[in-house]
């Protein structure tokens, strides 16, 4: 399989996982509390826009990352993967309280394992790594400038978002989870 057969792939593995959980893992009014605060509806098209804006443009403009360096692609291949496994471990290690929209459940607890342990926003930690992996693929810098600013902005405005309900259901609890822990990147931020 070449690399451009399984980065196409696995990028609509991607899209379709994210359409699925849109499906399936809504919280209603009925099950948590809502407190989204139109965070989905801004972060849903944004990112899908940006993505597809980045490839478009890629496609259709010279590779002008290190010379249109093939490796990139490789390189853009396996972050892919790393970002697919990061998403994924996060939202399997939050099980039945992970929510496409910001809810804090009744039973809901506070997870500080698995990825949870070094960062509060795993999750949103893999879509940047997803986002990176289309940047590089895609050898143009404007292509990585597009999928990385404007996903960027609204995953932030999602997560002041999230941290607000966190912090109003948890408390204390989560306050000195903030401090023990990293926001997107160990060491980073």
């Amino acid at each position: 399989m070449t690399i451009p057969k399984l980065f196409g792939d696995l990028f609509w593995v991607w899209v379709g996982s994210e359409f699925l959980l849109q499906l399936v893992t809504p919280t209603s009014r009925s099950t948590g509390q809502l407190k989204d605060r139109g965070s989905l509806i801004i972060l849903l098209p944004v990112v899908f826009a940006s993505c597809w804006l980045a490839m478009w443009y890629g496609e259709v403009h010279p590779h002008t990352m290190l010379g249109g360096a093939h490796w990139l692609r490789t390189a853009g291949l396996a972050l892919l993967i790393l970002g697919l496994a990061i998403r994924w471990t996060a939202i399997l290690t939050l099980g039945t309280t992970f929510s496409t929209n910001v809810a804090i459940h009744a039973t809901q607890t506070l997870r500080t394992t698995g990825p949870y342990r070094w960062v509060r926003h795993p999750s949103y930690t893999g879509m940047l790594v997803i986002f990176t992996a289309i940047g590089l693929y895609e050898r143009n810098w404007i292509s990585l400038a597009i999928v990385l600013i404007f996903p960027t902005a609204a995953l932030l405005y999602r997560i002041h978002v999230e941290e607000m309900a966190l912090t109003e259901a948890f408390g204390e609890q989560y306050l000195h989870y903030r401090k023990a822990t990293w926001r997107l990147l160990p060491g980073i931020y």
